[in-house]
């Protein structure tokens, strides 16, 4: 199981930390461990650490409509996504 690291952009990262969508949406593909981080320097960029037993699946999620619901509650600006995946 690949371990993935996801970063972007947020309107508001107390609300982004605090939000259980994340949990919710990946939960229902099987991903596990998810943690959470952001950028001391700049609190609107933050990153989530996870294991991912589907990558198609995730990709696949995040392009529907329910992953961009996701995102707008989080308030994650989705053109700032960039998906990082373990060697």
């Amino acid at each position: 199981m690949p371990t993935v690291i996801g970063y972007h952009d947020v309107k508001d990262s107390k609300h982004w930390l605090a939000s259980p969508k994340r949990e919710e949406f990946f939960g229902q593909l099987g991903v596990t461990g998810i943690r959470t981080f952001v950028d001391p320097q700049n609190p609107s960029r933050v990153a989530v650490l996870m294991d991912v037993p589907d990558m198609d699946a995730v990709v696949a999620a995040l392009s529907t409509e329910a992953g961009a619901e996701a995102m707008a509650h989080d308030g994650v600006l989705a053109e700032t996504l960039v998906i990082l995946v373990e060697a």
